[in-house]
């Protein structure tokens, strides 16, 4: 079968839609995976290059059998991006810990199964891309981010851990933080007073991560954060 493989977890309607029209766009044959699959059935109608995979990353045996019918039914991945985010908020003394808990299954241990089932097929060839997409919570916590935050920042640190371990085998991690409110339906609806400026568009994520995903070796980059240009930060 003709074209690399890229696999993207958390295809939504957002980022994640957007990661796969970009990289399909770019040749890739894109292995989707979200629990929705009504949604995944109608992008393989509309986005050519694009196999539908329904899994709920949080289930670890779920997870791991998916990988194995995507390495044997596409073929190893040549790039892998995680987008898949489990999210919440409360105050850390109300909070429910299974909602953290969940978040970290998501969010981190999801990125070490697939790290493990797909990063020793790139170091054997010699290279390939695993890339994970954040968000600012991967570097601060805030009021009423107890159940969400911490699983962010525990993401990037195994990120930048697999980073020094993959990199010198020829495989760029990278971690590609969104500081910035992303335009979808329910954030438009939620901050309907807000100019475009105000929003970071998934088309420009997506393509910010092909970039990030084909840079030169010699100049590799791990932390990218990228935000509107009107972001005070």
């Amino acid at each position: 079968m003709a074209g690399k493989v890229c696999l993207i977890t958390g295809v939504g309607p957002g980022t994640g839609t957007a990661l796969v029209k970009r990289f399909a766009q770019g040749g890739y044959r894109i292995a989707m995976l979200a629990r929705n699959e009504e949604r995944l059935g109608a992008l393989t109608e509309s986005v050519g290059n694009t196999h539908a995979f329904p899994c709920d990353v949080a289930e670890e045996q779920q997870l791991k059998e998916t990988l194995a019918r995507v390495k044997e039914e596409l073929g190893a991945p040549e790039i892998v991006i995680h987008n898949a985010v489990g999210g919440g908020w409360g105050e850390f003394d109300e909070i429910d810990p299974k909602m953290l808990n969940r978040n970290f299954q998501i969010n981190t241990m999801a990125l070490l199964h697939i790290a493990q089932a797909t990063v020793p097929d790139m170091a054997a060839a010699g290279h390939g891309v695993l890339l994970a997409t954040g968000n600012t919570s991967a570097y601060r916590g805030r009021q009423r981010f107890s159940g969400f935050a911490p699983t962010k920042a525990a993401q990037r640190i195994l990120a930048e851990s697999i980073a020094r371990s993959a990199g010198p085998k020829g495989v760029h991690v990278a971690y590609v933080a969104i500081d910035a409110v992303i335009s979808v339906p329910w954030t438009r609806e939620r901050f309907s007073d807000k100019p475009d400026e105000y929003f970071c568009m998934p088309a420009d994520i997506a393509e910010e991560c092909f970039h990030v995903a084909h840079q030169p070796r010699s100049a590799w980059a791990f932390d990218v954060v990228i935000r509107p240009f009107g972001e005070v930060w």
